[in-house]
C-alpha cells in the first residue's frame, strides 16, 4: 500500500495535494537567491517553503530546532515518563556554561559555522523573507497569506529560545557577520511582547486565508489564525506561570484567560475542534486515532511525514520514526520504548481518580477502587490502554513479522505482544540490575517489561495505515504526523488561566470536555473540590496535562515552568530578592500536595515467569535444536486482550492467568553509583533558567551571562542577566 501523504522538506513547495505526492519532484533549493525572487510569488513561495524545513516540529533532528516530543530524551528523562537521568537531573553531572562532557545543553545556538544548523541561521533566514516579500512588488494579498506564516515562523523560533532563556538578542534585521560585534540580549519582557506581536501580524494576515475552514487540504500543514492563536495563548500561561511569575501577578493570569477564552471562536473558524468530543469510541479508540489521521481537527501546529524511502534521486523522503522506536524487536520494530513504574502507577483509576497509594497529588482524592499494582491493568483510565502495552495484548499492524527461524510467530494482524520474562541463573533473578532475561516469541534478550503505546499505528484503530512495512525496515517509512500543538492543549491553557485567574467552573468545564472524549461522563471523576478550591483546581489540570499529553513531549516543560522540581526553594547564587517565590505559599509542591521530584527515583518494573515455574534451565537462549527454553512454552495462554471488544471481562481473564504464572518485580530504572547505591534526581536551582553555553558566549563577547551560570567571556566571571526582570 502506498500513502498517499505529503511533507515539508528542505526547500520543498508547502502547496500539496494530500493526495498526491507530486510535489516531491518540485523541491528546489531555494536558500541562494536574489532579492528578485520574492516579485515572483513562486519564487517567494520557494523561500518561505525553505523556512519550514528549518522549523517544523519535527521529532527528530537538532535539539535546539526541535521541541521534545516523548522520546527518551534529555527532558523526557528527567520526568516520570522515562527512568535514566536526564542531564538536567543526574546527581552525578554538575552542568557548567563551560566545555566538556557536562556542558549545559545549548538551545541558543546550535551550530554557529553552519546557517543551516544554526538557531541564529535559521532567524536570519527568516528575516530575510520577510524583508524580500514586504519589500516586493507582489499584491498585498500575496504578502498577507506569505508574511503570515513566516511572522508565525519567527515566532515559533523565539519561544523556542524564550522558554528556556527568557531575553535573548532581538534581530529583524539580515545582519552580516561583523567580528566582535553582537547583539546584546533583549529583556524578558521585551523578548516576550516581541514574539506576541509577532503572533499578532500572522493571526491578522492570516485571517483572509484560513478563517473559513482552515487552508484547503492541498495546503494542509501551513500554520494558520488558530496556530498563531494557539501559541500566543500556549506563551502567556508560561509567561503567567511561577517560573516568570515569582510572586504570582495575577494581571498575567487574567491577561492570558482574557485571550485564550475570546480566541476559541477564531480557532474553531479556521476548522480545528475537540476531535470526536463525546465520541469515545470502542475503549478511547477515537483518541487513539487522532494522532495517526492524516486530516485532525486536533491537529492544530504539527510536522507532516511521507513513507518514500531514501536513496532516490532527489531524496523527497521524510519519514516518521516513532512507530519503529515504540514497536517490539519481534514485529521488526525498533525494539520498543519502556516507560518507568512510576509513571505506570500514578495513571487514574476508571472512576478518575488517583490510584490509593500513588497519589500524585495529596489535594486531590484517590480512588474507593482499588489499586492492585501486581495487576496495573485492572480498572484504569481509559487512555492507559491506549498509552502501554503489557503482557497478553494485541496490537496488530499490517504486514508479516513470520520468520521460523527468529521464532516469530505472528502475522501483523494477529500479533500480540507476549513480553513476559524468564531468567536462566538464580543470580541474575534476584538482581533487579542484571539485563539477563529473556522474553518469548523471539524477543529474548529485547524484551521490555513494558513498552510504551502512545501514539501508535494501530491496525485494530485505523485501518488506513500510514507506513509501508517490511521485514527490512520495519516501521520506518512512517508518514505518521507528528502533532506539537493540538486542541486539547488550548482547551488545558484555557483550564489553567481560568483557575489562577478565579474562574474555576470554566477551568472544570474544560477539563469535562477532555475526558469526556474518552468516555468519563456527568462529573467525570474529577474531585467535588476542585470548583471551589484554587489549589486543587490547578493540581487536577496538571495530573489531567500529565495523562493527556503522556510521551507528547509536554511533561518536562510543566515540571519546569511550576518548579515542581523542588517547589521553588532552592537559591541561586547572586541572585537578586526577586527570584524568591513569595507567590503559591512560597512552595508550588506544597500549594498543589506534590511531592517534589529531587530527592526521588524512576524505576522500571517487569512481569517475570513465577519461580516454581522458572527453574533449571541454564544455559543459552535455545536448546541445542534451537528450541525455546521459554518455562511457560507449553502452558496454554489466555486469549490476548482485543481493545475492539468489552475490556472488562477480558482483563479478568488475563489477571488469573497472571496469577497462575506470573508476578511483578522491580527492575532498576535510575543509576546506582559504583557501590550500587541507588542514585536520585537532582536538579540544581540554576537549572531553572540554563546558561548560555561557552561558545555562544565566545562567539559574542556582548551577551550577558545568565545569573547562576560562569561567562566564559568575562574571564569566568558570574552572569549578571537577570531573566525576571523586566
Amino acid at each position: 500500500m502506498k500513502i498517499k501523504s505529503y511533507i515539508i522538506a528542505a526547500a520543498a513547495c508547502l502547496a500539496v495535494s494530500s493526495c498526491s505526492d507530486d510535489f516531491m519532484k518540485e523541491m528546489k533549493n531555494y536558500d541562494s537567491t536574489t532579492p528578485e525572487c520574492y516579485n515572483y510569488y513562486s519564487g517567494a513561495l520557494g523561500r518561505l517553503a525553505d523556512l519550514y524545513m528549518l522549523s517544523l516540529p519535527y521529532n527528530n533532528g537538532y535539539d535546539w530546532q526541535i521541541p521534545s516530543s516523548g522520546n527518551a530524551d534529555d527532558q523526557a528523562k528527567c520526568t516520570e515518563e522515562y527512568s535514566g537521568f536526564g542531564a538536567f537531573v543526574n546527581p552525578q553531572n554538575t552542568l557548567t556554561s563551560g566545555t566538556g562532557s557536562n556542558s549545559v545543553p545549548d538551545y541558543f545556538q546550535g551550530t554557529a559555522n553552519k546557517i543551516r544548523q544554526s538557531v541564529w541561521g535559521r532567524i536570519r533566514d527568516i528575516n530575510d523573507v520577510i524583508n524580500g516579500i514586504t519589500n516586493s512588488t507582489l499584491s498585498d494579498n500575496e504578502k498577507d497569506e506569505l508574511l503570515g506564516q513566516a511572522y508565525f515562523l519567527r515566532a515559533w523560533c523565539y519561544y523556542m529560545m524564550f522558554k528556556w532563556y527568557g531575553g535573548v538578542p532581538i534581530i529583524t534585521e539580515v545582519l552580516n557577520p561583523v567580528p566582535g560585534d553582537g547583539t546584546p540580549r533583549s529583556t524578558t519582557k521585551e523578548t516576550y511582547e516581541f514574539i506576541l506581536n509577532d503572533l499578532d501580524k500572522a493571526a491578522g494576515m492570516l485571517k483572509a486565508s484560513t478563517e473559513n475552514g482552515g487552508w484547503p487540504v492541498t495546503e494542509f500543514g501551513r500554520p494558520t489564525v488558530a496556530t498563531a492563536l494557539a501559541l500566543k495563548g500556549r506563551v502567556m500561561v508560561l509567561y503567567a506561570s511561577p517560573l516568570f511569575n515569582r510572586a504570582n501577578d495575577e494581571k498575567r493570569w487574567k491577561d492570558a484567560y482574557d485571550f485564550i477564552s475570546g480566541s476559541i471562536a477564531d480557532i474553531n473558524k479556521c476548522g480545528n475542534y475537540l476531535a470526536y468530543e463525546s465520541q469515545p469510541g470502542t475503549n478511547a479508540s477515537n483518541w487513539a486515532k487522532m494522532f495517526i489521521e492524516e486530516l485532525s481537527p486536533e491537529a492544530i501546529w504539527f510536522a507532516q511525514y511521507n513513507n518514500i524511502q531514501t536513496g532516490g534521486t532527489p531524496d523527497y523522503a521524510k519519514n516518521n520514526g516513532w512507530e519503529n522506536g515504540i514497536r517490539p524487536s519481534n514485529s521488526f520494530g525498533g525494539g520498543g520504548k519502556t516507560p518507568s513504574a512510576k509513571m505506570i502507577d500514578l495513571f487514574p483509576m476508571k472512576d478518575g481518580k488517583q490510584p490509593g497509594g500513588y497519589a500524585t497529588y495529596s489535594v486531590l482524592a484517590t480512588s474507593e477502587v482499588a489499586y492492585n499494582p501486581a495487576l496495573p491493568f485492572l480498572n484504569r483510565d481509559p487512555r492507559f490502554y491506549r498509552t502501554f502495552a503489557f503482557p497478553g495484548v494485541h496490537w496488530a499492524f499490517e504486514g508479516d513479522a513470520v520468520n521460523e527461524g527468529m521464532h516469530y510467530p505472528y502475522t501483523g494482524a494477529n500479533y500480540e505482544l507476549w513480553n513476559y520474562v524468564w531468567y536462566n541463573k538464580t543470580e541474575d533473578r534476584n538482581n533487579e540490575e542484571s539485563g539477563a532475561n529473556y522474553g518469548p516469541d523471539g524477543l529474548l534478550g529485547n524484551v521490555k517489561g513494558m513498552y510504551v503505546r502512545k501514539k501508535t499505528d494501530d491496525l485494530h484503530v485505523l485501518s488506513a495505515y500510514r507506513y509501508a512495512y517490511s521485514q527490512g525496515n520495519g516501521f520506518k517509512l512512517s508518514a505518521a504526523p507528528n502533532i506539537e500543538i493540538r486542541y486539547a492543549e488550548v482547551l488545558l491553557n484555557l483550564a489553567e488561566a481560568a483557575c489562577q485567574s478565579g474562574n474555576l467552573g470554566v477551568a472544570v468545564e474544560q477539563l469535562k470536555k477532555i475526558r469526556g472524549r474518552v468516555g468519563y461522563t456527568g462529573d467525570c471523576g474529577l474531585p467535588a473540590n476542585i470548583s471551589s478550591d484554587r489549589a486543587a483546581c490547578m493540581a487536577a489540570i496538571l495530573y489531567e496535562r500529565q495523562i493527556e499529553f503522556a510521551y507528547e513531549g509536554k511533561r518536562f516543560d510543566d515540571l519546569r515552568r511550576w518548579m515542581l522540581f523542588d517547589g521553588g526553594q532552592g537559591e541561586v547564587s547572586g541572585a537578586p530578592a526577586t527570584w524568591k517565590l513569595t507567590g503559591w505559599g512560597g512552595n508550588t509542591c506544597a500549594y498543589l500536595g506534590f511531592t517534589p521530584l529531587n530527592g526521588t527515583r524512576r524505576e522500571n518494573m517487569e512481569f517475570r515467569v513465577q519461580e516454581k515455574y522458572n527453574g533449571g534451565l541454564g544455559g543459552d537462549k535455545f536448546g541445542s535444536d534451537g528450541s525455546n527454553p521459554d518455562p511457560l512454552a507449553n502452558v496454554e495462554r489466555c486469549p490476548a486482550v482485543d481493545y475492539r471488544q468489552d475490556l472488562e471481562p477480558q482483563l479478568e481473564t488475563l489477571a488469573e492467568w497472571y496469577n497462575t504464572y506470573l508476578e511483578r518485580s522491580k527492575k532498576k530504572g535510575d543509576s546506582y553509583d559504583s557501590s550500587h547505591f541507588p542514585l536520585y534526581m537532582d536538579y540544581r536551582p540554576n537549572y531553572y533558567f540554563p546558561g548560555l553555553s561557552n561558545s555562544a558566549m565566545m562567539a559574542n563577547p556582548t551577551l550577558e551571562q545568565t545569573i547562576g551560570w560562569e561567562n566564559a567571556a568575562n574571564g569566568g566571571a558570574m552572569g549578571t542577566f537577570d531573566p525576571l526582570a523586566e
